[in-house]
């Protein structure tokens, strides 16, 4: 489980005194924490690892968001610490499918759902995230699929 990965990755990250990969371990539990919490009025999923992998990639998204604005404003040094934070976080995330991968899936996924155009564009994502969510930029997904639907 990627949670009892990371609880192992702060405890080693402590013990070697590597202050700002432990401060990211930290952050990344915490959010965890705060989506758990989020839960309790729901249902939680039954797969730990799909909430955990969720809220990494949000973390991801986040904090490529940031690099580019700080990059734009002139604020490399701080730009350099998201990136530090991003290599940490994505060393928790499961491998992610190349482009050739994931576009084959998506048109293995058409060719099953019988997608024929745009109009089922929701239901083909929909398919895509409960399939492959933890292994691939949706953002990115839900452009190939679009180009695979209007093709």
């Amino acid at each position: 489980m990627i949670r009892d990965a990371l609880k192992a990755a702060q405890v080693a990250a402590m013990k070697a005194g590597d202050k700002a990969r432990l401060g990211t371990i930290r952050l990344m539990l915490a959010k965890i924490k705060d989506r758990d919490i989020e839960l309790r009025t729901g249902t939680a999923p039954a797969d730990d690892d799909v909430l955990v992998t969720d809220v990494l990639q949000k973390m991801v998204k986040q904090r490529r968001e940031s690099i580019a604005m700080y990059e734009q404003g002139g604020r490399q040094e701080l730009a350099d610490i998201e990136a530090a934070e991003v290599v940490v976080i994505e060393e928790f995330l499961p491998a992610q499918l190349s482009e050739e991968e994931a576009t084959a899936a998506i048109r293995a996924i058409i060719a099953e759902l019988g997608a024929s155009g745009l109009k089922d564009m929701g239901r083909v994502m929909a398919t895509v995230k409960e399939r492959h969510g933890s292994e691939l930029d949706m953002s990115k997904a839900s452009g190939w699929v679009k180009g695979a639907l209007s093709a």
